[in-house]
């Protein structure tokens, strides 16, 4: 196996098609399919399978090419450090639920010395599918919420596809609602008095489980249930609707605007917001810089409120 090869596979898998990767990687196409082919026999896997449509990574495929992603990566940066040339670009990937502090880090981690070629994703998924993205690698790091109900449930899952849970803070229950709302004049809220307003919240897709659900006390009743997938949509009906969410309470002003507030909500519960990393690999040194990051923004909401 060579840098070459995982080169190759790479970009065979961000084309979709062996004939647009081999122009793009200016070889020949019967070369290109000759190189995976050997690299297949070598691994004893298929890493894609093949039809008129192009390519596709079979599952096995898809694993692999999470190293051999990592694998390029940390050649990159070990170029770039010692000799001074960017080979390709850096590439990076983030999954996580719905935080603006998680976005903040991000645009954190662009602003530091990463060099000027790159292609960073941030990811703001379902609660299953980043669990997939980490344990397939196509994210680095992913971050989402324990709490008294999802525990067992998603360590459990954690478990099963061979992640570690690292905790961030742990914080009391908040409502996002608009600044607007008569329920922004209440210093704390309770269950009762959201009652009369719409309940926001994020699909979760075929994994549609209450214990996947990205908001705390998913199971209580509501009349009112509005499910979007964006946080832009939840903010904008937030506020033209008078809802709400539950929440960490975590919000960052300049990122999303003055016209959403966080009020605590009196219920006996917690949230544990932390990131997951696949188990036995190292981190590589952009997703050591991005926890840096989160943990020195979160640093002063870490504790139970």
């Amino acid at each position: 196996m060579t840098l070459k090869q995982l080169e190759y596979v790479v970009t065979a898998a961000e084309k979709s098609s062996v004939t647009e990767a081999a122009k793009e990687l200016f070889i020949a196409q019967p070369s290109l399919t000759a190189a995976i082919h050997e690299l297949e026999e070598e691994l004893g896997i298929t890493i894609f399978y093949r039809s008129k449509r192009g390519i596709e990574p079979t599952k096995d495929g898809d694993e692999f090419l999470g190293y051999a992603r990592q694998v390029l990566e940390q050649t990159n940066l070990i170029n770039e450090r010692y000799t001074g040339k960017t080979v390709k670009k850096q590439r990076f990937c983030i999954s996580s639920q719905h935080y603006s502090f998680v976005v903040e880090a991000f645009v954190e981690l662009l602003k530091s010395d990463i060099g000027n070629k790159y292609e960073f994703h941030m990811r703001e998924t379902q609660t299953y599918e980043i669990i997939e993205d980490v344990a397939h690698l196509r994210s680095e790091i992913g971050v989402l919420y324990l709490n008294q109900f999802n525990e067992t449930i998603i360590r459990k899952t954690l478990r099963d596809n061979n992640l570690i849970f690292s905790s961030l803070f742990t914080a009391k229950p908040h409502v996002f609602v608009g600044k607007n709302s008569p329920l922004a004049e209440k210093n704390s809220i309770t269950l009762d008095d959201l009652k009369a307003y719409p309940r926001l919240s994020y699909e979760q897709g075929s994994h549609n489980s209450f214990y996947f659900a990205e908001e705390i006390l998913s199971t209580a009743d509501s009349d009112k249930d509005i499910v979007v997938c964006d946080r832009a949509t939840l903010f904008n009906l937030l506020v033209g609707l008078n809802g709400y969410t539950i929440c960490s309470g975590v919000i960052n002003e300049e990122l999303n605007g003055s016209n959403i507030i966080a009020k605590p909500l009196t219920v006996d519960d917690y949230m544990e917001i932390g990131y997951i990393l696949p188990s036995g690999i190292k981190p590589s040194l952009l997703t050591g810089m991005y926890i840096d990051i989160l943990q020195k923004i979160t640093k002063n909401v870490l504790c139970v409120q």
